[in-house]
């Protein structure tokens, strides 16, 4: 089995880490959208006080995802999976998709009150 690309291991790090500063508003609301209960959720507000390391780790890990796909990408063998243009361009896209979907996460506090009302 290989081993994940430092691209797509630090695109997978900084959404884990969003997920993570997320934990006092957003990941409650999700988890109780999919059917899960009980008192337990209401102590992921324990974990806010984290919430600038996780944002920090988020943007250290798509800030390191940025430098790996655009600035210096990762030498590939001739005939390597990675060496395919199309491997380069859907890490592209699950990148921006991710970076885009982190975002709204992380600043989820701060519109949701308006947009509720």
């Amino acid at each position: 089995m290989q081993k994940p690309a430092p691209e797509t291991a630090s695109i997978a790090a900084g959404a884990a880490s969003a997920l993570g500063a997320s934990t006092c508003c957003v990941l409650p609301l999700v988890l109780v959208s999919l059917g899960f209960g009980g008192a337990w959720i209401a102590q992921l507000r324990a974990l806010e006080r984290f919430q600038w390391l996780f944002i920090g780790l988020a943007a250290a890990a798509f800030g390191y995802a940025f430098y790996r796909l655009y600035l210096r990408p990762a030498p590939c063998a001739p005939g390597a999976e990675c060496a395919a243009p199309a491997t380069r361009r859907n890490q592209r896209i699950a990148f921006w998709i991710t970076l885009v979907t982190a975002k709204a996460v992380l600043l989820a506090p701060f519109y949701v009150p308006y947009l509720l009302g």
